[in-house]
């Protein structure tokens, strides 16, 4: 059996050239804006983590089964539907679900916060989503900064 390998992986593309390319122009605008966010909530430099997401720092994980790789703690991508917004530990502790109860217009996936606008969203209560999510990791995973 061959080994399971990422199809998300970090890159070397530059995340600004990437955002600039991004239509229609409001997701670029917001894509940019999260951009230098994302670098002040987290202290990070942005990495290309496949074709479309920005990322910022990196946890190992391991699973049961043997299958272990490298992920990005954090980060973003400005898909034409929504904004995504990575946050790794998900949504489901009680902390977390009164967090988003004041977040403002959002839906939710597993470990994905889907925003139409960032002008829907209060940026102070996202920047709380997100510093948890990375508290959690780095107490939980062996991470890094890069």
């Amino acid at each position: 059996m061959a080994a399971y390998k990422n199809k998300t992986t970090q890159t070397t593309t530059n995340p600004a050239s990437f955002l600039a390319s991004v239509e229609p122009e409001n997701r670029r605008k917001d894509g940019e804006e999260l951009l230098t966010w994302f670098q002040s909530v987290t202290g990070l430099k942005p990495k290309m983590w496949g074709p479309s997401i920005i990322g910022f720092g990196r946890y190992h994980y391991k699973y049961e089964s043997g299958h272990e790789g490298d992920f990005m703690l954090t980060g973003f991508s400005p898909r034409k539907s929504a904004l995504t917004i990575y946050v790794m530990t998900g949504f489901q502790s009680e902390r977390m679900q009164e967090k988003l109860g004041r977040l403002g217009k959002h839906k939710t996936g597993k470990s994905c916060l889907y925003i139409k606008k960032l002008s829907d969203v209060d940026k102070d209560v996202l920047r709380d989503i997100v510093e948890d999510g990375i508290s959690y990791m780095r107490e939980n995973y062996e991470t890094w900064d890069d």
